[in-house]
């Protein structure tokens, strides 16, 4: 089988050259395609392979229709928004994630974001510490549990909200959080949320005035899911209303200009996305799409396909 990948934004070295050694030794044939700038070159890169490894590259309708051996995509990472899943399924498509390989990465990255913020960006005023606060977990998976083990370490206290935990509060107590019912309650009994679920129809623009407003006044939310599910307007107008509420997010928002402007050092935003930009994870995600694109191959493994 011939496996593409697909990356404007490549892996490492290290990571592709193990990429190469699970799916040779699976005599697969491996091509690259890195850094690439125009949509073309990726048209061209589909036409004759049958499975494609990405990472924020976006897998449309155009790419699907390009690929007439194509069977199976895989996003080394956890979020899957960049690939249309419905296209996918109607060309019998499998799609995939490599769900928990960036977890700790990107759970690193919160707090490296949230001591940022409660030292003021270590401008030599006098910040806050993290003991004896009140977490919010927003979604609580793979990067949530790793969340809440990081706090419990600085002494915080941690609440978590996701659907399947308010089912069973007593798979919070595992990891020792503070299962909620709802958004708003979690919001209601934290000082500070960080945000880990997925951009779709129930999520997008979700967290809103209404929302942080039950934060308290000097509250603090950390975003290192996607812009999307920021009601960037709501975010705007709590931060101007309250003097000590400070945002941090790995996805810049549209209107970054506006918030640095605005409220300056409250405010923190990474150059791009990086949640996930560690040699480690880099590593962990890569090796993980050519084991599940191999074993998909050879006995029709499908564990993680995450369209129907």
């Amino acid at each position: 089988m011939k496996i593409l990948i697909a990356t404007e934004k490549p892996f490492s070295k290290e990571a592709v050259e193990g990429i190469r050694e699970i799916l040779e030794k699976r005599d697969h044939e491996l091509i690259l395609l890195e850094k690439y700038s125009d949509k073309k070159e990726l048209l061209n890169a589909v036409k004759t392979v049958d499975a494609v490894i990405i990472r924020s590259d976006q897998i449309d309708k155009e790419v699907i229709d390009a690929a007439k051996e194509l069977k199976i995509v895989v996003r080394a990472g956890a979020g899957y928004d960049n690939v249309d899943l419905e296209v996918a399924t109607a060309n019998n498509v499998c799609v995939m994630n490599t769900p928990g390989q960036n977890s700790n990465a990107v759970a690193e990255l919160v707090f490296g974001m949230l001591i940022s913020l409660a030292r003021n960006g270590f401008d030599g005023s006098a910040g806050t510490e993290l003991k004896g606060k009140k977490l919010g977990l927003h979604a609580f998976g793979y990067i949530g549990k790793i969340v809440a083990h990081i706090a419990q370490g600085f002494g915080m206290e941690v609440y978590a909200y996701s659907p399947s935990l308010s089912r069973n509060p007593e798979r919070g107590k595992e990891h020792g959080v503070i299962a909620v019912q709802n958004p708003e309650e979690l919001y209601e009994k934290s000082d500070i949320v960080s945000l880990h679920m997925p951009a779709n129809a129930d999520t997008k623009g979700s967290i809103n005035y209404d929302l942080m407003s039950r934060l308290p006044e000097h509250g603090i939310v950390i975003n290192t899911a996607r812009k999307e599910v920021i009601n960037e307007a709501d975010m705007v107008k709590i931060m101007s209303e309250r003097p000590k509420f400070k945002y941090a997010t790995d996805i810049k928002p549209s209107n970054h200009d506006e918030m640095v402007e605005k409220f300056g050092k409250r405010y923190l935003a990474a150059a791009k996305k990086c949640g996930a930009q560690t040699a480690e994870a880099n590593m962990n995600a890569g090796l993980a799409a050519a084991e599940q694109i191999a074993n998909f191959f050879e006995n029709g493994d499908e564990e993680f396909r995450v369209n129907k």
